[in-house]
């Protein structure tokens, strides 16, 4: 036998001290090495004059607009988050606060845009004022305070019952929307410019006043058909009351608490709801339909007017939510009008 071939077996299987051979060890797995995070620059310009206003480094790449916000609130105190609006260009729309920085089409040095919104104040705040007004306003007419009407007629009642249902009617329906605010809507926007306030409550106040004077006039005259008037009035002004109400019941359960997400509306167990099969916003369809029946109980003009300017601008609104609906969900049901079946 070659020497060199025996010499070279031997090294191939080293023996033990007792002549057996060495087991061969497996060999160990390499280490999986961790993926270093690269982290972003964020640079915020003013949006109006191009002036650089911030510089944030080592940016997590998962950090949301949110975090970001809050991050320039610090170098900024004035611009607390809700008063900012951050922007992928100078006239873009506004970044939501749960858009993640890695997902934006941004590069690992990302320039970012900076508007300032304004005072803001909350949406429940705004809602308990413009609805508090009407609902004190109107009370104030109907007890005819001194300084409204003659001095003969104050803290006087009106002689005509359908004042006083006119009166319970307007109060029901401003309570309710004080307690749907506390208790049952879900805001996806905390807050809207303090300055919006001004104009929301003009026209709620205004025309509440406006209405209640002439309702609450010692010279109104009831309505031309008399009580079958009235009451197929109060039929139509409690059935879309109680539909609007079902409504915010429903879109409430459809965003769980803290949450901002949005999904299709549809019809539940409740009979008011199904009017989602025809139109997308409900709520402002019973709306309109309540002051319908406020006009047709009062015959005064000034609720007339009110009923006409509200539903134009909430089929504004209804236009605005449906186009939403239908860019939003691919599969949203094409039968839906915004606010009226088959019409608009």
């Amino acid at each position: 036998m070659d020497i060199n071939l025996v010499a070279l077996e031997a090294k191939q299987a080293p023996k033990k001290a007792n002549g057996s051979k060495r087991p061969v060890k497996p060999a160990k797995p390499a280490k999986k090495t961790k993926k270093a995070v690269v982290f972003f620059e964020v640079e915020i310009l003013c949006a109006k004059t191009k002036d650089k206003l911030c510089f944030l480094d080592k940016v997590d790449p998962n950090s949301t607009i949110g975090e970001i916000k809050a991050m320039f609130h610090k170098s900024h105190p004035q611009w607390y988050p809700a008063r900012q609006s951050i922007r992928l260009d100078a006239k873009g729309k506004s970044l939501k606060d749960e858009d993640i920085l890695q997902n934006l089409p941004v590069g690992t040095t990302a320039t970012l845009y900076f508007r300032d919104l304004g005072a803001q104040i909350s949406w429940v705040t705004v809602f308990l004022t413009e609805y508090g007004g009407p609902l004190l306003l109107y009370l104030m007419f109907y007890f005819r305070v001194p300084f409204i009407y003659n001095t003969k007629y104050d803290f006087t009642t009106s002689k005509h019952w359908v004042v006083h249902l006119a009166c319970m009617c307007h109060s029901f329906h401003y309570v309710k929307r004080l307690l749907e605010t506390l208790f049952v809507h879900r805001f996806s926007h905390g807050t809207m410019p303090l300055r919006n306030i001004f104009k929301n409550c003009t026209y709620y106040w205004g025309f509440s006043a406006w209405m209640a004077y002439y309702i609450n006039h010692p010279l109104y005259t009831p309505p031309a058909y008399g009580e079958q008037q009235v009451q197929l009035a109060l039929i139509i002004f409690l059935f879309c009351q109680i539909g609007n109400f079902s409504i915010h019941i429903a879109l409430r359960n459809l965003r769980p608490p803290g949450s901002k997400a949005r999904k299709i509306p549809y019809p539940t167990k409740n009979p008011f709801t199904w009017l989602f099969l025809l139109v997308s916003c409900p709520n402002y369809t019973y709306e309109v339909g309540s002051w319908v029946g406020f006009t047709l109980m009062t015959q005064c003009l000034p609720v007339a007017f009110f009923t006409l300017v509200g539903f134009i601008q909430m089929m504004i609104w209804a236009k605005g939510k449906h186009r939403s609906y239908l860019k939003e969900f691919r599969d949203y049901p094409r039968l839906r009008s915004p606010i009226l079946p088959f019409m608009l």
